[in-house]
């Protein structure tokens, strides 16, 4: 089992900036994925970026040059930095940790999400 525990969220102005972490704990695989999703009302979730072991990134195209998603293995703990925030971004933000055997996706698992609201 792993646990995921965000923290971050709140409520900014149109233009501004907030740091969402995420820390994860449990039984993790030396192959995983860690990333954020997100949901706003009445929307299907979808994600906005995601870090591989070897720090490879993917981004939603609505967040490229926006957002930046880091991770410290240390820690295994992973960050989204948001700047330049638009009031579309406003949604409930999950973290999600995927456990890889070589290139297959063994589990995944999901924080309980954090709230983003972003004010015009």
């Amino acid at each position: 089992q792993v646990q995921l525990v965000e923290s971050g969220g709140g409520l900014v102005q149109a233009g501004g900036s907030l740091r969402l972490s995420c820390a994860a704990s449990g039984s993790i695989f030396s192959i995983n994925a860690m990333g954020w999703y997100r949901q706003a009302p009445g929307k299907q979730r979808e994600l906005v970026a995601t870090i591989r072991t070897g720090d490879t990134t993917n981004y939603a195209d609505s967040v490229k040059g926006r957002f930046t998603i880091s991770r410290d293995n240390a820690k295994n703990t992973v960050y989204l930095q948001m700047n330049s925030l638009k009031p579309e971004d406003t949604a409930v933000y999950y973290c999600t940790l995927k456990n890889y055997l070589y290139e297959y996706l063994v589990h995944d698992y999901w924080g309980q999400g954090t709230q983003v609201t972003v004010s015009s």
